[in-house]
């Protein structure tokens, strides 16, 4: 668990973080071997979710290096259901497409990504923070101070 208390907001406790794949983490359908060290190091405070369409047909390749399976969905509503399955109140989701538009604003934190691969207007409106990458993104729940810097009224 992750516990943030951001001043004018309150205390978030988050259980789970749940990322899409492509063009948030992967770029052209691959994970950079920093960004999969610092999810190791994550996976001590939070429930880790993968979430994919599967875009660059290499699930299986992505397992691997995650060693964590992904779970397939397409539509944006499939990935806000998600989301609320777990209790968004306890979710800090991370995106960067228009269907990560639901999860970003249904989950307690939504991040969107700009990476080489974009990132949709709509998403970026839908989150409360803009990260410069994966690692960044990352580096926001490892180092929640940023969050709390960002985030506070």
């Amino acid at each position: 668990m992750l516990r943030i208390d951001i001043p004018q907001r309150g205390v978030i406790e988050l259980h789970h973080a749940v990322f899409d794949i492509n063009g948030t983490l992967a770029v052209d359908g691959v994970i950079a071997p920093e960004v999969v060290s610092r999810l190791k190091v994550l996976s001590e405070r939070l429930t880790l979710h993968f979430l994919t369409a599967g875009t660059h047909g290499n699930v299986a390749e992505l397992e691997r290096t995650l060693s964590l399976p992904l779970h397939m969905i397409g539509k944006g509503e499939e990935k806000m259901r998600y989301v609320q399955h777990l209790g968004p109140t306890q979710v800090v989701a991370i995106g960067n497409g228009n269907n990560d538009i639901g999860m970003l604003r249904l989950a307690a934190i939504g991040v969107v990504v700009l990476s080489s691969e974009g990132v949709a207007a709509r998403a970026l409106q839908a989150a409360d923070v803009l990260a410069q990458g994966p690692i960044d993104a990352i580096d926001l729940l490892l180092r929640p101070n940023r969050l709390i810097a960002t985030l506070r009224g």
